[in-house]
């Protein structure tokens, strides 16, 4: 998803020597086939944002998965960036590398400074490690790098797996197929009461290519919109823009997660970048690539 909206935007902007490869063209976990194809193609900056990613669900489901396969993607990337003496590094990471108590909103100095959350925690480690490892080859090799970490991405391109997709995809899937069935009553998991920032793919997409030549030694920096919602809240807002009338019950008897996850986004702010979209845009927006995606069958 981000990797397709980072393309874009850059084929917005202009740029024209931008290389890419599908997964059946480049298996990303297999260090040959990364290391050839660095070497037959002149790469002078990557951005990474190849992730084995989801939910509360996946992350339960396949821990060893997110943690082995990220491992793997970035490790991979990085020796080859290091043997073909690239310019820069972009490793995307997430913000979910924070501490899950840490003080509010999370500052990028508060990595390392506590436990994660536990249902994070395989995909959290393997993004930490991407982060130090981004830092520590600037140190020795001199591979600049910058390590964007953005808050709760959706939009075109999302995951709509029906057991191991993000918030947004998954609220908007259920609902969707709800107003369809003329269902009176949706449930929503969790309290309701958890915040999250929510922002759009397109939005991120910029930002990161903006900030992609800012700094050269791995420097950690939230992209966020400081703004953020209640999952109940969230719910409704999509209901809204679905167009489902139904009632939203919680079930009080999954996970909620982390209570409270808003990022600080002062540093970015600071070098004059503002998200453009807000949610309810955003997500009417994202409702339409979200029918013809269901309509395409892919996701059945």
């Amino acid at each position: 998803m981000v990797g397709s909206a980072i393309v874009r935007f850059l084929k917005e902007s202009g740029y024209k020597n931008i290389i890419t490869a599908s997964r059946e063209e480049l298996e990303l976990t297999n260090q040959s086939e990364v290391n050839n194809f660095f070497k037959l193609n002149e790469i002078d900056v990557v951005f990474n944002a190849a992730a084995k990613v989801g939910g509360i669900v996946g992350n339960a489901s396949y821990p060893g998965d997110f943690i082995h396969q990220n491992l793997m993607i970035q490790t991979n990337l990085l020796d080859a960036s290091i043997r073909s003496e690239i310019d820069r590094f972009i490793f995307l990471g997430s913000c979910c590398i924070y501490p899950k108590f840490c003080d509010q909103p999370m500052k990028e100095e508060y990595l390392l400074t506590g436990d994660l959350e536990p249902t994070d925690e395989p995909y959290a480690i393997g993004k930490i490690a991407g982060i130090i490892s981004c830092q520590a080859l600037y140190q020795q090799y001199g591979l600049k790098s910058v390590c964007p970490m953005p808050i709760n991405l959706f939009g075109k391109g999302d995951n709509l797996h029906p057991e191991n997709s993000h918030i947004i995809a998954g609220l908007m899937r259920r609902l969707h197929f709800a107003k369809i069935n003329e269902e009176e009553t949706t449930i929503v998991w969790g309290s309701g009461k958890v915040k999250r920032e929510y922002m759009h793919v397109d939005d991120c997409a910029e930002a990161i290519v903006f900030v992609s030549d800012k700094f050269d030694n791995g420097e950690i920096i939230n992209i966020a919109p400081g703004t953020e919602l209640t999952t109940r809240e969230t719910a409704k807002v999509i209901a809204d823009v679905v167009g489902y009338k139904g009632k939203l019950v919680q079930d009080t008897t999954k996970p909620d997660g982390t209570i409270r996850k808003l990022a600080c986004s002062e540093k970015m702010r600071a070098l004059g970048w503002e998200p453009k979209l807000d949610f309810h845009e955003a997500l009417t927006v994202t409702y339409e690539d979200f029918k013809e995606e269901i309509l395409s069958g892919r996701w059945d």
